[in-house]
């Protein structure tokens, strides 16, 4: 597949994100802590204005054609990854895992995401394909969780009795706790892993199936490889703090545990049901559809919370 850029591009490309995230890394978030809602929001004007740079420079070093595609694919990663968004939450919900911790484990998530998604895209089609099948099976996943936010609420579940870790445990030594939030620990001299090892191969799974809904689109709209993989790294690079604006403002907002239960069934069943072909004609959600089911269910839960607090902090369940 023949690209516009030059190797030393790719090169130079890769060099700059690495020291990005070093720096993220190493001085911004040398020590661990939760990540709040100013500095989420901070992070996210910064990676927004660094890639918008980015495309502007696209557009001007390589035409208009290359950079309005650039544009489009960023905007159309972006838009998808509010559904892994909440997925990431789910899952740092289902497993405990302190908000101090959630930073380190997206860090090193997206670390690898940016790796697997050029595999990805050279794999093409022919990956793509081969990992379809999981969407619906993490479609079911998701009706079944959002239906049991919805009736059951969202309880807090020690590590030690989740049921996907006793599995976990079964095959690969495990620790009870996250022991300061290490991925391994020694015992007794011999290496165990802790539970953090499996959140963060839950939220890798999690990028792999949804990369297979993210890529098909993106090669709709270009198939040079460094427009599509360029793109989708600056999506991916602004998926962190997005994910921290949005926790941040689910704990201050009662009813948005609802909204969260019905954004999960409604990716769901759209993830089960695109793809569909009834009378000749195939089923398929647009992003903007999406996009504004999304946020209408969640302007609503927000709403309800401003107005009814003393209501959504004596709800059943949640004393």
């Amino acid at each position: 597949m023949h690209s516009i850029a030059t190797p030393a591009f790719w090169a130079g490309f890769i060099v700059v994100v690495l020291a990005l995230l070093a720096i993220d890394l190493g001085v911004f978030q040398r020590k661990v802590h939760e990540v709040r809602l100013k500095e989420a929001t901070v992070w996210s004007v910064i990676w927004v204005v660094l890639s918008l740079t980015f495309g502007f420079w696209v557009y001007h070093h390589y035409g208009r054609a290359a950079g309005m595609q650039f544009f489009a694919g960023y905007l159309t990663e972006y838009a998808l990854s509010i559904d892994n968004i909440f997925v990431f939450i789910l899952i740092f919900s289902y497993f405990s895992v302190p908000p101090r911790l959630h930073h380190k484990v997206l860090f090193w998530g997206i670390l690898s995401a940016l790796v697997m998604r050029a595999v990805f895209i050279l794999a093409g089609a022919l990956l793509v394909e081969k990992f379809h099948w999981t969407l619906y099976v993490f479609g079911a996943f998701l009706v079944f969780t959002g239906c049991k936010i919805l009736f059951q609420g969202e309880s807090e579940t020690k590590m030690e009795d989740n049921i996907i870790v006793k599995i976990f445990r079964r095959f690969v030594p495990m620790t009870t706790g996250f022991e300061s939030g290490k991925f391994f620990c020694r015992e007794k001299g011999k290496l165990i892993a802790t539970p953090l090892v499996l959140v963060l191969a839950t939220v890798e799974v999690s990028d792999v199936i949804f990369a297979t809904d993210s890529i098909p689109a993106i090669f709709g709209i270009t198939q040079d490889p460094f427009i599509i993989y360029t793109s989708n790294v600056c999506a991916i690079l602004g998926l962190r703090s997005m994910y921290f604006m949005l926790a941040s403002v689910m704990r201050k907002f009662a009813y948005l545990g609802v909204g969260l239960g019905l954004v999960l069934v409604f990716i769901g069943v759209k993830m089960l049901i695109n793809d569909l072909t009834i009378g000749g004609r195939t089923l398929e959600i647009p992003i903007e559809w999406s996009l504004t089911a999304i946020a209408a269910i969640l302007g609503v839960s927000i709403a309800l919370s401003i107005f009814f607090p003393h209501r959504a902090r004596h709800k059943p369940g949640t004393d």
